[in-house]
């Protein structure tokens, strides 16, 4: 009880101060560490990245996207934050799912706007996330957490780096903390005054009724985790049904539906649907190590929509597990010049041209990849090209960006990062200490923290004549080889002494070290 109170107390102090802001949409008083100003900045800095991440926007037929943004602005402008800077994207991608970041940057997938049946569904879809960014739920999740952790800063965007660059994960991209976990008062509330949004623009809320239904119905029948984002961001239930339907009660009747014009706004996205599937199955068949399967259906895919840039990405995956090189390449090439603007269609051909020794073209493709979206396999192999070139400073920068990786690849990049570190700075991996032993003579404890089998292990030890002044130095030869998390003694020589305090006149560093074969 009394860590409530205290809860209670910093809640009312932290609004005193400031941090408590009215929320637009309904009028309350809600926590806010964030300002509105710093809200839409942060929501446009990573846009770009996000989209990025999943999959890049919808090329193929322009006129979606016009379409997709201007029921969206529609919405925006009947909202509680009309005048914040609203943008709408249509992203090429096939996952069931729409998001919000903060500051009223909305995307939503092409994925679901197959699942959709008229304008009246798709305004629902908005509104929803309308109402996030309205509403400031971002902010407000982010001011949570901030209490929760202090010192936690704002999640940026990763993109995905594991299999086929954003092709193979794209069941499992999601986006920044913001955009994936909303509570469910957050959730409910959107629904609510999203329907009212709905009704001030004209359309009828039994569309988001119905919207409901759709994402019970594909919870039930869903296979796999092709929903799970969708779901996780935006869980439905029966319970979200009948209370939509009890909102829509509320509202004035009748309203828009617009079935034709969507159904005439999707007919290139209809049209395309199997060529999509075909994708999904040559995703499946990549990561069973079955290429041939895969070109199969990519040369499916592409008879029927030879413009979708991943369909070729795709192929030059399949080709390069092909080993085939020079296919591989043209593949790739293809893909770019069908979308020169997405980040990895420039990382496989990068990755391609490093493997085949066109270092050279490796680094344009691979620095434009960087610059659309920074991953770890581009600072990786913009890594490998420094430390090939002699650029140790600008090599380490890049390890250190991939390095952070839970992947294959920032697994290679912190050995390197070791590697070239251990050269110039091997006490930074291997710690020492000078000790007085049980025979009363001076020896050093070292530790391999390097992650990494070391050799040559090469110490220092200097007699300080003051806390300044070295009286003497001398240099050891340690242990041929020591394994990660290993420990080893080495004996100096010095002694004997009759207290362990004389090894406070010592100092000890390692000075030398490689990485072992």
């Amino acid at each position: 009880m009394i860590s409530l109170f205290r809860a209670i107390a910093l809640a009312c102090m932290l609004c005193l101060l400031g941090a408590c802001a009215v929320n637009p949409v309904t009028g309350e008083r809600e926590l806010s560490l964030i300002s509105a100003q710093q809200e839409v900045a942060i929501g446009a800095q990573n846009y770009r990245p996000s989209l990025q991440s999943q999959g890049g926007r919808y090329t193929i037929d322009p006129e979606i996207g016009l379409y997709v943004a201007e029921v969206g602005h529609k919405l925006a402008a009947v909202s509680d934050r009309a005048a914040l800077p609203w943008e709408f994207t249509v992203l090429n991608n096939p996952v069931p799912n729409a998001w919000a970041l903060p500051g009223g940057k909305i995307a939503i997938n092409t994925g679901l706007l197959l699942q959709l049946e008229d304008e009246s569904q798709l305004a629902a879809v908005l509104a929803h996330e309308i109402v996030h960014a309205a509403a400031r739920h971002s902010a407000s999740q982010m001011s949570r957490g901030t209490l929760i952790n202090l010192g936690t800063q704002v999640a940026g965007i990763a993109a995905q780096n594991a299999g086929y660059g954003s092709l193979a994960g794209f069941a499992q991209l999601g986006g920044a903390a913001w955009m994936a976990r909303y509570s469910r008062e957050d959730e409910l509330e959107s629904d609510t005054y999203g329907m009212v949004y709905m009704s001030r623009a004209g359309y009828d809320p039994r569309g988001a009724v119905e919207l409901q239904e759709t994402f019970v119905r594909l919870n039930e029948d869903r296979q796999g985790d092709f929903f799970s984002n969708l779901f996780a961001s935006h869980p439905p239930s029966p319970e979200r049904v009948a209370r939509n339907r009890e909102q829509a009660a509320r509202l004035p009747a009748g309203g828009a539906r617009n079935r034709e014009r969507y159904q005439r706004e999707i007919r290139q996205l209809k049209k395309d649907e199997p060529a999509y599937e075909a994708m999904q199955k040559a995703v499946a068949a990549l990561n069973d190590q079955d290429p041939k399967l895969a070109l199969e259906y990519l040369d499916r895919a592409v008879r029927i929509q030879p413009d979708d840039s991943h369909f070729w990405e795709l192929r030059g995956h399949a080709w390069n597990q092909l080993d085939n090189s020079a296919n591989a390449g043209k593949a790739f090439t293809t893909a770019i010049g069908k979308n020169p603007d997405l980040f990895s269609h420039y990382l496989a051909r990068g990755v391609l041209r490093y493997k085949t020794g066109k270092t050279t073209a490796a680094r344009v493709d691979l620095e434009k990849s960087h610059q659309l979206l920074p991953t770890p396999t581009a600072s990786f192999y913009l890594g490998e090209l420094a430390a090939d070139a002699g650029n140790r400073d600008e090599a380490l920068g890049y390890y250190r960006q991939a390095a952070g990786s839970d992947t294959q690849v920032g697994e290679r990049a912190r050995f390197r990062l070791v590697s070239l570190e251990l050269a110039s700075e091997p006490d930074k991996y291997i710690p020492s200490r000078a000790f007085v032993g049980d025979n009363g003579y001076l020896q050093v404890l070292i530790q391999n923290n390097s992650g990494m089998p070391v050799a040559d292990i090469g110490i220092q030890v200097v007699k300080m004549q003051n806390a300044f002044t070295v009286a003497e130095s001398l240099r050891l030869r340690g242990p041929a080889r020591l394994e990660p998390g290993q420990q080893a003694i080495v004996r100096t020589g010095i002694g004997p002494f009759d207290s362990a305090e004389a090894a406070g006149q010592f100092r000890s560093r390692v000075i030398g070290a490689r990485p072992a074969e």
